[in-house]
């Protein structure tokens, strides 16, 4: 009996239809219900497998636009330039100016990266430090880390620096409002911190923090009275004029 010959064509255009390919959907398009003919197959390629969705999806070396840092996404799955999950944080963290943290990491990544950096540090191929209340990783050559940590240091300085003449900024604009307008734009900026929002904007104004979420409550309800600044039966209470008595 002559072996089934199983043709490649079917493959490269379903490739051509989608960038990224799961291993059923390879499979499918090549009429075979085993992974091993499809790997035969992608041998004969220039192929990469993705570092997210445990290497389920495949994408030919051909397709991917990969970004300054050598990543593409395509279908929800990401790809490297550098293989592995692995390799790229290790390559993305000894390249970097200023190192990362983790959750910078996850954020570029989209993927968490807390026991790839486990595992990088242990076999001391990256460096981990304590900075700022959170580790920071740099790379494992001693004189390129102090390159990083000194630019990590510098980026730091600035964010304090941008971080206070913004905080100058609100509070000179709260200055110039009434009252009305201090309470529903001390909610509008709260709104922009997310959690904590109300506690952060009422120490940098000085209000209570109760003030700060109504007034973002009534932003949210849209529920403003245009025409006052208080709210009925606000400020101070009237003094009544005694008549003299006779």
């Amino acid at each position: 009996m002559r072996p089934v010959r199983i043709v490649l064509q079917p493959l490269l255009d379903l490739f051509k239809r989608s960038p990224a390919l799961t291993m059923p959907e390879m499979k499918a398009a090549l009429g075979t219900r085993a992974d091993m003919t499809v790997f035969r197959k992608l041998g004969t390629l220039d192929y990469l497998t993705s570092y997210s969705h445990r290497g389920g999806y495949y994408t030919l070396g051909s397709i991917p636009r990969f970004d300054p840092h050598g990543l593409w996404r395509a279908r929800g799955a990401c790809f490297s330039r550098h293989g592995t999950l692995l390799a790229t944080v290790e390559v993305l963290v000894r390249e970097s100016c200023a190192g990362y943290h983790a959750a910078e990491l996850e954020s570029l990544l989209h993927v968490s990266v807390k026991d790839v950096l486990r595992q990088l540090t242990e076999v001391e191929r990256v460096h981990r430090e304590e900075f700022g209340g959170l580790y920071l990783y740099t790379a494992a050559d001693r004189v390129r880390r102090q390159e990083q940590r000194a630019a990590r240091q510098a980026l730091g300085e600035s964010v304090d620096a941008e971080q206070h003449r913004r905080r100058a900024a609100i509070v000179l604009f709260y200055s110039l409002l009434d009252e009305k307008q201090r309470r529903l734009y001390a909610g509008l900026e709260s709104l922009k911190y997310g959690h904590g929002g109300d506690r952060h904007l009422a120490q940098i104004l000085g209000l209570d923090q109760e003030t700060v979420a109504r007034g973002r409550r009534e932003l949210l309800e849209g529920q403003i009275d245009r025409d006052r600044v208080r709210a009925p039966g606000g400020g101070r209470p009237r003094v009544e004029k005694k008549r003299p008595t006779s």
